[in-house]
């Protein structure tokens, strides 16, 4: 008899779909106004990408360690990926890795900005934490987590060469492209990169700015079409190139702005107009932009000013036939997409 339960237990598990197979996590942490986005995939394996603002009071990494440690249950970090070496994105690392170990470190390679201060102090510490265990990432190369498909596109300035994920021609959006003053610094180096989980599609391209974007767009739209978009650069307007997230086309566009930091009315403006949007969700409410450059209030995580403010977060939940649900850590609300 047991052998038998055990066989059909084994049986219901294969004819039954999905019964084996476990749900993509990705939580936005809010660091008021810098970036700090948990991956954890339905293998169990983990991604930190960007860390946030260092502080005394070390506000950004607590608020990632206990998003990392009660909400996902991790006890350490297999990869940390920083997108690009500003305060915003880098700062909160090394005291992240005295509350959790980190595994791996991910990057586009050598710092391009040489003045002093504190964005400086931050690359020696990543330096000395990531001794030995740092992974530079060109594009086309993968990230290797297990569970899911992560490719990098875009690297310290430079960009896949072909299209991917459906992408082709996009002529006839380029046509009235305008470009603004280029960027050599850190945030036209950032490590861009997008992940899949079966039909999901979802796309991280740090602080990219406008004309690099404009590149992964013109002539040739080499990302293809994306359900998930966190916003690039906080929804500054240094980034957003209308050509390149118009041939994106997503579906729910998530903003990791701070109060007045990001939030811009012309990249909402930018967003509203794509083919196929349903919502833009937000991690700020941004409150110099004004009621109608905002989302509902239920979509917002957090409401205040930066002093008063808790830090709630939001989490997309990917299960394997592609269905995603938004929810607000702060009001319990929650909206469930079809992946496309």
């Amino acid at each position: 008899m047991t052998r038998y339960l055990i066989l059909c237990l084994l049986l219901f598990g294969a004819l039954v779909p999905g019964a084996a197979q476990k749900n993509l996590q990705i939580y936005y942490i809010d660091v008021e106004g810098g970036a700090a986005t948990l991956i954890v995939t339905p293998a169990g394996e983990s991604l930190l990408a960007d860390s946030g603002w260092r502080r005394e009071d070390n506000r950004d990494a607590k608020r990632i360690h206990e998003v990392a440690a009660r909400q996902a249950g991790l006890k350490h970090l297999d990869y940390l990926l920083t997108t690009h070496y500003h305060g915003d994105h880098l700062g909160g690392l090394k005291a992240i890795a005295e509350l959790l170990p980190v595994r791996r470190f991910l990057n586009h390679g050598e710092r391009v900005e040489t003045r002093s201060g504190p964005d400086a102090d931050n690359w020696n510490a990543y330096l000395a934490l990531a001794a030995g265990k740092r992974m530079t990432l060109k594009p086309g190369e993968r990230i290797p987590l297990r569970g899911v498909e992560a490719q990098v596109v875009a690297s310290h300035g430079e960009k896949i060469v072909r299209p991917i994920n459906g992408g082709g021609s996009n002529e006839a959006r380029c046509k009235d492209a305008r470009l603004k003053d280029p960027d050599s610094g850190e945030n036209g180096r950032s490590l861009g990169f997008l992940l899949s989980f079966g039909k999901f599609q979802f796309l991280d391209l740090g602080d990219l700015t406008w004309n690099k974007e404009h590149d992964l767009a013109c002539p040739q739209n080499l990302l293809g079409a994306v359900d998930l978009y966190q916003v690039t650069h906080h929804g500054s307007d240094t980034s957003g190139a209308p050509q390149h997230v118009w041939a994106l086309q997503p579906q729910v566009a998530i903003m990791n702005n701070g109060p007045l930091k990001g939030g811009t009315p012309a990249f909402f403006e930018v967003l509203r107009k794509s083919t196929g949007i349903e919502d833009i969700w937000q991690v700020h409410q941004a409150l110099g932009s004004g009621k109608d450059h905002n989302s509902g209030e239920a979509m917002i995580a957090n409401l205040t000013p930066e002093a008063e403010c808790k830090g709630h977060w939001l989490r997309v939940t990917v299960e394997p036939g592609g269905r995603y649900t938004v929810s607000n850590g702060r009001n319990g609300f929650s909206k469930t997409y079809a992946a496309r």
